[in-house]
């Protein structure tokens, strides 16, 4: 054995198998070109096994496989640690690591197994996954060939079989103002250099770009969403009355601005033919002919060879760049609500899709609504500044504090990475020697660290929702990451950033999730069979009966406390918010240092659009919130613990995790009936974690709902305010604001929190609705009914087992994993496969 070896079992937390390596004779060489088949006969454990093959991959990810034929793809290698040069013949790039496996497979590869790609590199896991898939494919099509398949058991496991296929994805947004480097950043972190373009000042991104691993073919691919001909009608009306009715204000900057704005978006789509038209002229068919898809109401696919080639394509449906490229007569960016780019193979992103957000929302409702909907979403969120602006960056800031009720009680977030960009980038040093030029980097880097954490501490309403626990703070350069010129790999950063995301994909609990569901079933399966159990089937029903009555009780009692203290927390609200709305309303109808005119126009836009604007390089105005801010004051700590993000617990005190039929111990009473049971247990964590995401969604209208509901009870106002027209109409829109809230501030708070607490009273009822019916009737039909037509999947229940009990064994000797699994599934966005 060689050093090499030693240090990296030492740094991966391996030492304990440096001997195990010593004795089989593991050099650098032999390292080198160990593969998956190698790793159980070196480490008998799986989860240290697990906590290897991670390692090993980031390590090894520019390299071929050994099977791969070197004309695929050309040769590459991680750096390490022995500090070997090979002069340029080898590629030392960890951020090809995901390009490895996003690779084709050569020709030999995809003709070694199933499906349009053999993947060399599957763990473990997804071995697991794949085989018990395939299992479940064949127990489903048998189901369906019995001669009593509508009964309603053989209905019941068929529709249990189709549940399992889920596919769980974690949402990482990334924030960030232009010219920060996002684009570099994801680029980077995915080992995909040109797949967003980056580094043209004059061309910004406009539109959500989600990006996530395409693997189900080898193309690179954009699924372009359009906003609809209705949506894109109301916005020009709105766009065309703004600028005739701003005419004659005046000309200060900030109307300048927004009137270059309204030229950029309409000159993308129209040229300059949009100038003395009405929104019925602009509508024509002749000005959609090449995105026949926009007046279809369907999304536009873009398969292409290379993620150059798809950049290129895309530009026009992303970037406000118009007057950047002649070549381009239309850019469709401003009827474009989301587009989806799928990179082959990524393993990084295989349960991760990075979502690159415009900064806050959009005039356009349907994009806004949308912009709403994916940041409430994310587990994980990255706000991107430059590093020499870290601090000083007040729109970076800005976003953070804008959005953090909505990350954080009105969403699911659980960290927040704010990630400087350019650390490479140092003043002028008197050592201008590579080591002095490090030293100051290192230096800058830590202080820029210390300075963003300082500033964080002073957010005091943003700390509401996330604790210092959740706040991350990394230095990285992109740059440098590609080119190597004075840092190394590591020391940018960058790889912290790709383990994380390796993280969320090798602990996801899609295959325990799985597994578990189809060891419960096919035990079901086998316990219909059965004809010797009658004799315990009532003594063990009654048992089970009696369990879900007192577990329900459990469950119902702290509930219940939670909204007696979210009650006492709200009246309190509604007390403060009706004596001080008139302070409320002065901060935002009579904004210091602004004059009339520039305020007129503000103004309406707010009421034109239910009550929010979002001015260019400024902090959003939302009435909506600022009504509703002593009510959401009042809860925000109680909530943070009721409905934890980081789901330490689980919502309620973790109540519902303690829910049990208590199964096990039932087994070794009733024997005859065991199978019967197993299912039980299966269902039983299934029903819990069909709460989770009920709960997850649920809590984040309950929030909201305070808000939604002050937006409501000013509709009417807004539509009066936005009426005005001529003289004195900002005298008019003020007070007819003030007036409203006056006449109803009695009312409109107190229905705030009424509407609060029943959404709250709801949300108990369908917990113990769902625990109580879902169990119920998974005992009618495992101990109620038999069914001896069923085929024998005796031999299959066994191979399921086997797995089941291996993912089991994973779980209890790499607890620390397993702990990250269930959070980042419960932090999960569902979608169908």
């Amino acid at each position: 054995m060689d050093d090499f070896v030693r240090n990296k079992l030492t740094e991966w937390g391996l030492s304990e198998y440096i001997q195990k390596f010593k004795d089989e004779g593991i050099d650098k060489k032999c390292f080198d070109n160990l593969n998956d088949q190698d790793f159980p006969d070196l480490i008998l454990k799986v989860g240290p096994r697990v906590r290897f093959r991670t390692s090993f991959r980031l390590l090894k990810g520019g390299e071929n496989s050994p099977n791969q034929e070197t004309s695929d793809s050309p040769a590459q290698v991680l750096p390490s640690t022995s500090g070997t040069n090979d002069n340029g013949k080898r590629q030392l790039d960890l951020q090809d690591e995901s390009r490895k496996w996003s690779s084709p497979p050569s020709k030999r590869q995809r003709d070694s197994g199933p499906g349009l790609y053999s993947d060399y590199f599957l763990s473990d896991e997804e071995n697991i996954l794949s085989d018990v898939k395939s299992i479940m494919r064949s127990v489903q099509n048998r189901l369906t060939t019995v001669s009593n398949q509508e009964n309603n058991l053989n209905k019941f496991l068929r529709n249990k079989i189709s549940d399992l296929e889920t596919d769980k994805r974690v949402l990482v947004g990334v924030f960030g103002k232009t010219g920060a480097g996002k684009s570099s950043l994801i680029n980077a972190v995915i080992g995909e250099k040109k797949l967003l373009p980056s580094g043209r000042i004059s061309a910004c991104t406009s539109v959500m770009i989600k990006v996530e691993a395409n693997m189900k073919s080898p193309k690179y691919e954009a699924d372009i969403e359009f906003i609809t001909k209705e949506e894109w009608k109301d916005e020009l009306w709105s766009l065309l009355n703004f600028l005739g009715d701003n005419a004659d204000q005046g000309n200060d900057q900030d109307e300048e601005e927004d009137y270059l704005d309204i030229d950029e978006k309409l000159s993308a789509v129209y040229g300059e033919e949009w100038k003395n038209k009405s929104p019925e002229d602009l509508m024509n068919d002749k000005y959609f002919r090449e995105i026949p898809e926009f007046l279809q109401h369907r999304n536009k696919i873009l398969p292409c060879e290379s993620a150059e080639d798809l950049s290129a394509e895309c530009v026009k449906y992303t970037k406000n760049g118009s007057k950047d490229g002649k070549e381009r007569k239309r850019w469709y960016w401003p009827l474009v609500k989301c587009v989806t780019v799928r990179v082959p193979k990524n393993r990084l992103l295989q349960h991760v899709t990075i979502v690159d957000l415009p900064g806050t929302g959009d005039r356009n409702k349907s994009r806004d609504e949308m912009w709403k909907s994916v940041v409430g979403s994310c587990s994980i969120v990255w706000i991107v500044t430059e590093i020499n602006r870290a601090v000083a960056e007040k729109e970076t800031w800005e976003i953070l504090k804008s959005a953090s009720s909505i990350m954080g009680n009105g969403g699911e977030c659980q960290q927040i990475h704010f990630i400087c960009t350019k650390s490479d980038h140092v003043e002028d040093s008197d050592d201008h020697s590579a080591a002095g030029v490090r030293a100051l980097i290192f230096k800058s880097n830590m202080e820029a660290k210390e300075e963003v954490i300082k500033e964080f501490n002073k957010l005091h309403k943003v700390k509401k929702h996330f604790s210092d626990e959740c706040f991350k703070v990394f230095t990285v350069s992109s740059k440098e990451f590609q080119k190597k010129t004075l840092l190394e790999p590591d020391e940018t950063e960058i790889p912290k950033l790709q383990e994380f995301l390796q993280n969320l994909n090798d602990r996801h609990s899609e295959t325990l999730n799985y597994v578990s569901g189809a060891y419960g079933i096919l035990s079901l399966i086998q316990g219909a069979q059965s004809r010797n159990m009658a004799g315990s089937t009532a003594d063990v029903c009654k048992d089970l009966e009696e369990k879900i009555s007192h577990e329900l009780e459990k469950v119902r009692r702290p509930i219940e406390e939670a909204y007696m203290t979210f009650e006492k927390c709200l009246i309190e609200g509604v007390k403060n918010s009706e004596s001080l709305c008139d302070k409320v309303l002065k901060s935002i109808l009579q904004p210091r240092g602004i004059n009339g005119s520039a305020f007129h126009k503000t103004l309406k836009c707010v009421v034109e659009n239910r009550g929010v604007h979002k001015p260019k390089d400024k902090g959003p105005i939302n009435i909506n919130v600022k009504l509703a801010s002593y009510l959401t004051d009042s809860i925000d700590e109680e909530f943070k613990k009721t409905f934890p993000n980081e789901r330490k617990c689980g919502a309620f005190n973790g109540v519902i995790n303690t829910f049990s039929l208590g199964t096990e111990e039932l087994i070794q009473k009733y024997k005859d009936v065991e199978l019967q049971l197993i299912f039980l247990k299966t269902e039983e964590e299934k029903v819990k974690m069909v709460l989770s995401k009920i709960i997850r969604e649920k809590k984040k209208i309950v929030y909201n709902s305070l808000t939604t509901t002050m937006e409501a009870n000013m509709q009417d106002c807004y539509q009066k305010a936005a009426g005005f027209r001529e003289k004195d109409s900002l005298k008019n829109m003020r007070n007819t604001i003030e007036q409203h809230v006056h006449s109803s501030k009695n009312s409109m708070f107190k229905q705030a929190k009424d509407t609060m607490l029943g959404q709250l009273r709801s949300l108990k009822d369908e917990i113990l609705k769902t625990l109580k019916e879902t169990m119920q009737k998974s005992i009618e039909l495992s101990l109620k009914t038999d069914d001896y037509s069923l085929p024998d999947f005796k031999v299959e229940l066994a191979k399921v087992k086997k797995h089941y009990d291996d993912l089991k064994k994973t779980q209890e000797e790499d607890t620390p994993q397993i702990c990250f699994a269930q959070w980042g599934e419960a932090a999960d966005a569902p979608t169908t496969n």
